[in-house]
């Protein structure tokens, strides 16, 4: 029984990869983005961006890792186009108090202090989706990780994509399958997932997202265990008691660097202590077959992980909804729809 299990499973992991082709080059014929888009309408705009954000992480480490999280949000519903941002309204249901999202998402205020000074020096120009992408960037520069050029030229949505969060976004109780899944749909390789999980490097999760973890309900749902050392589960536990109450407590995602944009993660990983079952997975998992070898190579090689992440922030930041595009604006205040 167990070996036919195994055996269905692997089969879906290769049909999974199989059709990754398919759905990249659904994704490869969206519209063009340009990197010297605002050159002669907003020639300032990473400037202002990166000095906002200079702002923001040196008040708080923290805001890096929010800001990021913010941009993998909103690129996950309806491509990049700031849908994310938008607040509700009588006539828009937004995202932010989706499932998914609520009490998840921070950093809003970042980008509308961005927005102004921008709308200040050159008015009705760069999109809140544009502005959100640089920052996110920025952000990782910031505490100390890699550069790489920000592709420019994306439009604001009309609409939000309040339903697509509780089916694109991955949860921190996912299996591998389902999160390699939930990539490829964007046109995302099981490289660029493995590499961009480790923006978990920096932030913190809620005790919602790994309270399964520690007190064994995902191990009794699912047979797999990724192992926690007695002292880390300890210190876990007392930060995520069983009840409920403790919802909103955090842990970092990277306890040896939380602040620190590095490789740590994936040495975490290979001792078996990923706060949450999602990130282990990408190395405990009996189908964790690409995926491990990936997180021992980025655990080894600092350079790699961030040659890799880069390429495939890229590639996330281009994922762009032909819709907006055509149809999309630039918002002047990144929490509305223009009048």
């Amino acid at each position: 029984m167990a070996f036919s299990l195994c055996t269905k499973n692997l089969f879906l992991y290769c049909l999974i990869l199989a059709i990754f082709s398919t759905f990249s080059s659904l994704h490869a014929s969206e519209p063009p983005l340009t990197l010297d888009y605002y050159k002669s309408t907003c020639p300032n705009v990473l400037d202002i961006v990166r000095k906002e954000m200079e702002c923001a992480v040196l008040s708080d480490p923290r805001n890096a890792a929010l800001i990021l999280r913010l941009h993998f949000h909103d690129c996950f519903v309806q491509g990049c186009d700031g849908s994310v941002l938008l607040d509700d309204t009588i006539t828009l249901r937004g995202e932010k108090k989706a499932p998914n999202n609520k009490n998840a998402l921070k950093g809003f205020r970042i980008i509308d202090r961005i927005k102004n000074k921008l709308e200040s020096e050159c008015p009705g120009t760069v999109s809140c989706a544009d502005i959100l992408t640089v920052a996110a960037r920025d952000a990782t520069l910031l505490v100390g990780g890699p550069y790489w050029d920000v592709p420019l030229g994306r439009k604001d949505s009309k609409t939000g994509g309040y339903e697509l969060t509780d089916t694109n976004l991955p949860t921190a109780d996912e299996g591998l399958l389902s999160i390699i899944a939930k990539f490829i749909d964007q046109g995302l390789s099981v490289t660029d997932m493995v590499a961009l999980s480790g923006a978990h490097t920096i932030g913190m999760a809620r005790c919602v997202n790994f309270r399964k973890r520690i007190y064994g309900d995902f191990v009794a749902t699912s047979g797999i265990t990724n192992p926690l050392s007695q002292q880390y589960l300890s210190k876990l536990k007392s930060v995520c008691p069983p009840l409920k109450g403790s919802d909103n407590n955090e842990s970092a995602m990277d306890y040896v660097s939380p602040n620190l944009f590095d490789n740590s993660y994936y040495q975490i990983l290979l001792r078996g202590e990923g706060l949450i079952n999602s990130d282990q997975e990408l190395y405990s998992s009996v189908l964790a077959i690409e995926t491990k070898k990936l997180v021992a190579k980025y655990a080894e090689n600092l350079v790699a992980f961030f040659e890799q992440f880069s390429e495939s922030m890229v590639k996330l930041g281009n994922i762009t909804n032909r819709d907006t595009y055509v149809n999309g604006e630039v918002r002047k205040n990144c929490r509305f729809v223009n009048t």
